[in-house]
This record gives structure tokens, sequence and C-alpha cells, in this order.
């Protein structure tokens, strides 16, 4: 796949204990992503946070809660993303998830495989 220029960035956060078909949902997404070819796909664990629930997330050990977010990041074309976040957004109800979902315009500058 040859991916520049102007595409766009679509990124997800759910929650880490989030669960979809008895595996965690950010595992799901990333695996139905694959399966949709999706350009790439990277997770991100995040340390703290509070969200729509105002509730604090941290990932400190003795924390409040030990249900950290999770931030999905994709880089694709824009048709196929607005595609994919539809079944994102299934998957989040399947799960009964909250989160966050946006897209924004980002411009590649590098996309290849790694050579050794």
């Amino acid at each position: 796949m040859n991916l520049s220029g102007q595409v766009k960035k679509l990124k997800i956060i759910v929650g880490e204990s989030d669960r979809v078909y008895q595996r965690p949902l950010y595992e799901a997404i990333v695996y139905a992503a694959k399966k949709y070819k999706i350009a790439g796909a990277t997770v991100f664990r995040g340390m703290l946070s509070y969200g729509a629930e105002s509730m604090g997330h941290s990932g400190k050990i003795f924390a409040l809660s030990d249900d950290v977010p999770v931030v999905i990041s994709f880089v694709d074309v824009n048709e196929r993303l607005s595609d994919f976040a539809i079944i994102i957004n299934r998957l989040m109800d399947k799960a009964g998830a909250g989160g966050l979902m946006t897209m924004e315009d980002v411009e590649v500058l590098r996309y290849g495989e790694y050579y050794e």
C-alpha cells in the first residue's frame, strides 16, 4: 500500500478493562482494522485521565481505578477510516463502552516497511 500526502488520523480512546467477544475492546478494534486493511494501528496505554463520567483513571499502583485509558491511533485515507469508524461504533456499542473517537487531517511524510 502506498500512503502519502494528505490523509486522516482516527483516534479512539476506550478503557483498558472494556471487553467485547471475551477479549479486550482495544484488541478487537485493532484486529478488525487489520482485517479491514487499515494501513496501520498503534495502541498506547494512558497514565492518567478523566472523561465524560468525571472519573479519575490512573495507571499508578493502589490508584482509585484500574481502568486506565487506551488510545488507538490509525492513519489511512478518509473513505476507509470513515467506513471503519462505523464498525468501531458497533464494537463499542456491543461492549457497552464509553469513549471518544476523533478524526483529523494529517500529512504522511514517510510510510514504509522496516528493513534490517
